[in-house]
């Protein structure tokens, strides 16, 4: 190991904090840099695809509903948490700085991870709407208010942002006095605290928790409210209600799939098998940044409200470029 690669600020005898970090990115992948420009793109239409969505639900004032409220949320999350990352990853490993100063390193951790519960928790939310929806159908207006879900979305910001803080400031008790090398394609929790000479007991144990917190709780939570909408739907003598009803809630379902489906299958295989290095980057980039980029299309193509509401939008848009202004 190079003498920079060593390179720390020793506090004390025994505590040494690493004045950097070494990104380990792909290993010996032929084009690699084609892949990078591949992310470019995904963030370019992830950017635009939620800034979109949310401008709509902004100008459209019958978008102003709770429902919609938790939409917004998770579209801003999604814009936040691939800002958080692709930036990065592209500044990192497109220009060959794999290099990041051990400050700004738990700063891209803790926001990386903060948006990914609040994306998880916001679905969580959603699954909560549609089950007072389709479960308590004549107290859905006076249960599911505005106030009422901004207070929930308030809270799933303000637990994440103290969840992650709390596992992010625990890294700062340990000593890096060996590799400086994580092995991953960003300042990932696991891979940082892995690194560390001292006892890292509490550091498995946050990270545990969270990783529960941002997808087991969760997807048991919204798994739980399935099961109670199933059994409300058995209950409906006419199938045509009966699959209006749950037609509501398939944009949710497919947002649930695409967000806890590749963490999960990712996860399993690093614990059940072996993944070369190259295929486990290119699992985690994608599952960290495909979701964000589909979740705006889902809700574009498959919700009546935002469909509707846009052609109205484009509609006015385009009468007030046509029609010519009367002069008084």
């Amino acid at each position: 190991m190079g003498p920079e690669e060593k390179a720390a600020t020793i506090l004390n005898a025994t505590f040494v904090r690493p004045a950097k970090f070494y990104l380990s990115g792909f290993s010996n992948m032929p084009h690699e840099k084609y892949y990078y420009v591949f992310l470019g793109l995904i963030y370019i239409m992830t950017v635009l695809g939620n800034c979109f969505l949310m401008s709509v639900i902004y100008l459209v004032r019958t978008l102003h509903t709770p429902k919609f409220m938790i939409v917004f949320s998770l579209a801003l999350a999604d814009v936040c948490g691939s800002t958080a990352l692709i930036p990065k990853v592209l500044d990192t490993f497109l220009f060959d700085r794999n290099e990041i100063v051990y400050e700004a390193c738990l700063s891209y951790m803790f926001f990386v991870w903060f948006f990914g519960s609040v994306q998880s928790w916001t679905l969580v939310t959603m699954a909560y709407d549609r089950f007072i929806a389709i479960c308590f159908p004549l107290r859905y207006h006076s249960i599911v208010t505005k106030p009422a879900i901004a207070v929930i979305l308030l809270f799933v910001w303000i637990f994440s942002l103290t969840l992650l803080a709390l596992a992010v400031k625990l890294l700062d008790r340990l000593s890096f006095c060996g590799s400086l090398l994580i092995q991953s394609f960003f300042c990932d929790h696991g891979p940082v605290f892995r690194l560390a000479c001292n006892d890292t007991s509490v550091n498995y144990t946050i990270a545990l928790l969270v990783l529960s917190v941002i997808m087991c709780i969760p997807l048991i939570l919204i798994a739980l409210t399935y099961v109670c909408i199933g059994i409300a739907l058995s209950r409906i003598a006419s199938g045509v209600e009966r699959l209006k009803a749950l037609k509501t809630c398939t944009s949710h379902l497919i947002l649930v799939a695409i967000f806890f489906l590749p963490l999960l299958g990712t996860n399993l295989a690093a614990l059940t098998s072996y993944i070369h290095a190259n295929a486990r980057i290119i699992n985690s980039t994608l599952t960290h940044t495909i979701p964000a980029l589909l979740n705006p299309i889902i809700y574009s193509l498959k919700t009546e409200e935002v469909l509707n509401s846009i052609r109205r939008l484009f509609k006015n848009i385009r009468l007030r470029t046509i029609t010519p202004s009367k002069k008084i």
